[in-house]
């Protein structure tokens, strides 16, 4: 079973991941995680923060001569603003932002000072996520499993929808300022942010994140916490700041009649050299259906609300004088829906690694290549 924990504060030392179940064998790099981790701080309306930060993992145990051997995976990133806050006293923050955990936390807790609520709720364990995210890709990659995610709208700005996806596609991605290839949309975007920014406003949208080269069986509906598109929504909504997902055209779908939704089955022309009989014309169900993936690409939405921190402060109150007042401002970002992209992708992407091992799982990476192909191979005979 693949499962991972991750520990650390926004300010702390560092933040720590593990990671337990990953196959011997299998090729992992700083680089490559150092890459993802560079495009989670990139975006544009990010905050100061990113200046500060220049993230790098260190992998710390369960790799020998770049190969995993089977044991936990020990991942840590190294916070550089902790230096600046040990030099400083701050005192205590007592009143809430609304939407954020600054409420709840402080109350579920039994804490005066809401920092110690922000600390871990902060956006900043995602760099940890991305990392685990990152390791993964490098898992799904060694089987043609790839995962794109690209910003679909900010505001009240919204792209055109890709429809083919390639590696050119996902280098044109992340040269936008704003993770989308639409050129007019971007520039748009970024006017947004611009107008937010000047008016000391948040901005939230949608991002996609799409899987492909998934192969039909994984996940299962004979349980509900087995069903993959359950778990693919909790992982996007454990994201903060994501309030909805969904899955293929699943709000279109809702105003429509069923014979205008479903997914057609065809059979595949002889002259076609596809190792699987049988195709789809459409994919409206984003490429799940019980809960078990049928071969297309998986298509998932996320819908972020604007960041709660803000430069005009909000109505709250002080919990140490019972008293109304303005929220508290802490430095932050204008727009986060091009770096909550990246962390979309790489979630998305450990569920399908964890549902794939879940079906083809061995200790090796060898032992899961050849029960990946037994399996393919039983396809064709279908």
């Amino acid at each position: 079973m693949l499962r991972f924990l991750d520990a650390g504060e926004s300010h702390g030392k560092c933040l720590l991941g593990i990671i337990e179940g990953l196959p011997a064998g299998l090729p992992l790099s700083e680089e490559k995680i150092n890459l993802d981790l560079t495009r989670r701080q990139g975006g544009y309306g990010r905050g100061d923060r990113m200046k500060i930060e220049q993230d790098k993992v260190e992998i710390l145990s369960g790799l020998v001569e770049g190969k995993t051997i089977g044991s936990p995976l020990g991942l840590m990133i190294k916070n550089k603003d902790w230096e600046n806050w040990q030099e400083k006293e701050y005192p205590p923050l007592t009143t809430p932002r609304p939407g954020h955990a600054d409420f709840s936390g402080a109350i579920k807790y039994g804490f005066k000072d809401v920092r110690k609520v922000l600390e871990r709720a902060s956006a900043r364990q995602t760099a940890m996520r991305v990392a685990i995210g990152s390791v993964a890709s490098s898992l799904l990659e060694k089987f043609n499993i790839e995962i794109y995610s690209y910003v679909l709208k900010i505001g009240q700005v919204k792209a055109k929808r890709i429809t083919s996806f390639n590696r050119e596609v996902k280098e044109e991605i992340n040269k936008s300022p704003v993770y989308c290839v639409d050129g007019i949309a971007s520039i748009g975007m970024c006017r947004e942010i611009d107008r937010a920014r000047e008016k000391g406003d948040t901005l939230g949208g949608v991002f996609e994140v799409i899987i492909t080269g998934v192969p039909i069986g994984l996940g299962s509906y004979v349980q509900w916490d087995r069903r993959l598109d359950a778990r693919l929504t909790s992982a996007l909504m454990s994201i903060p700041g994501v309030k909805a997902v969904e899955i293929g055209e699943g709000i279109e779908a809702s105003k429509k009649k069923g014979s205008t939704v479903h997914d057609e089955i065809f059979t595949q022309e002889e002259s076609e050299k596809d190792s699987f009989r049988y195709h789809r014309k459409t994919n409206r169900a984003g490429g799940i259906e019980g809960g078990i993936t049928n071969g297309e690409e998986v298509v998932i939405r996320a819908y972020l609300k604007p960041i709660p921190t803000l430069i005009n402060p909000l109505r709250s109150i002080d919990f140490t004088t019972k008293k109304e007042t303005k929220a508290i401002y802490q430095r932050s970002d204008i727009c986060v829906v091009p770096a909550a992209s990246i962390v979309g992708e790489a979630v998305a992407a450990w569920e399908i690694a964890a549902a794939f091992l879940e079906k083809f799982g061995g200790d090796s990476l060898a032992e899961i290549k050849k029960n990946y192909e037994n399996y393919k191979e039983s396809l064709r005979m279908i």
